[in-house]
């Protein structure tokens, strides 16, 4: 059984996602003449320019299984350790209007990441376009449970890998919990490689881009601030008003920033004090800002199905590129779900 029928059976108030507004005063105008995305001129004869990595447009050799992570967002758990070497980087409301990251693995994988923490609904819902990859994560309510076992993913958690796993000396549980990710994917032998999932990568529209030094993004419960760095070409992360800082060093950074308004609405699952969790509809349409190369661009999103990637465009219809390397996606809510 599919998840979304599941979901569709047992989730009260679960809607399709609409379009969504046009966005907000504080957002760049939009672009007239977009550059559309750069490709190879079709040839029969044989190239000697490497092949691009789907997630990041950066040169790859081959294409390796795809590893999803769901990682503390809190003071408490900070530093986090490895969301450097993520290739995206998802930020999602959690109860209490606070945020959890889940960070997609599979052009660079670092020896050990977390803290790892709890799956949500909203998860199951990002992973089927990815394929069936590896999902790592410490537990899940109980009435949770169903929607994982019949969710596209290789169950990687702690109580399905626990030799995957170790508690970090120096941190406080629930937030010391690490884990291995060669050990991860061993446990997930045919977990899905990566594959094309709608992102474009190449130069930015010729026109369109509004000027931004800092762009912030809030939640309920929590704010994000992405201000760029001419030195490092990297928009450097704010998290709370202070820098969110990396257990490797340095301040956790992306090239490409994207701000994808999505509906969210309550679902059935709440923790022990009756907050919510949130559900985010990541399949729709919808507004976007894409930050790149030191300037904000008005974006359009459409994902048709789960099983289906997300496309971002213009305005004009034209492929909203992005900067090659790491990608943030922020989804965000002009009408946060109320915790």
């Amino acid at each position: 059984m599919r998840l979304s029928r599941l979901i569709a059976v047992t989730l009260a108030g679960a809607a399709v996602v609409p379009p969504l507004a046009a966005c907000s005063s504080d957002e760049p105008a939009p672009g007239k003449v977009p550059q559309a995305a750069t490709s190879a001129p079709a040839s029969a004869e044989p190239t000697d320019e490497p092949d691009l990595h789907p997630f990041t447009g950066k040169p790859a050799t081959g294409l390796k299984p795809v590893l999803a992570v769901k990682i503390e967002n809190t003071a408490a758990g900070k530093p986090q350790l490895g969301l450097k070497s993520a290739d995206i980087v998802y930020v999602e409301q959690v109860e209490a209007g606070l945020t959890r990251l889940m960070a997609i693995f599979s052009s660079k994988l670092p020896p050990k990441v977390g803290p790892v923490r709890s799956a949500r609904i909203s998860d199951l819902h990002i992973v089927p376009q990815f394929g069936k990859p590896a999902f790592a994560y410490s537990g899940a309510q109980t009435k949770m449970l169903p929607f994982i076992a019949q969710a596209s993913l290789w169950d990687v958690s702690d109580s399905r890998a626990p030799g995957a796993y170790f508690r970090q000396p120096g941190r406080i549980a629930p937030y010391n919990l690490f884990a291995n990710t060669k050990e991860l994917l061993a446990k997930a032998p045919k977990a899905s490689k990566a594959k094309d999932i709608g992102l474009a990568f190449g130069d930015a529209p010729a026109e369109g881009g509004v000027d931004k030094k800092s762009y912030t993004v809030r939640w309920p419960g929590a704010r994000f601030t992405f201000a760029w760095s001419e030195e490092k070409k990297q928009w450097l992360i704010w998290q709370d008003g202070k820098k969110d800082m990396a257990a490797e060093g340095g301040q956790q950074s992306a090239p490409t920033v994207v701000v994808q308004y999505t509906k969210t609405e309550r679902s059935q699952f709440h923790d022990k004090n009756q907050s919510y969790t949130p559900l985010v509809h990541s399949v729709g349409k919808g507004s976007a800002v894409v930050l790149r190369d030191g300037k904000a661009y008005k974006a359009r999103w459409e994902r048709k199905s789960e099983e289906e990637g997300t496309t971002f465009t213009t305005e004009s219809g034209e492929p909203m590129n992005f900067a090659p390397g790491q990608v943030w996606i922020a989804l965000a809510s002009r009408k946060p779900v109320t915790p």
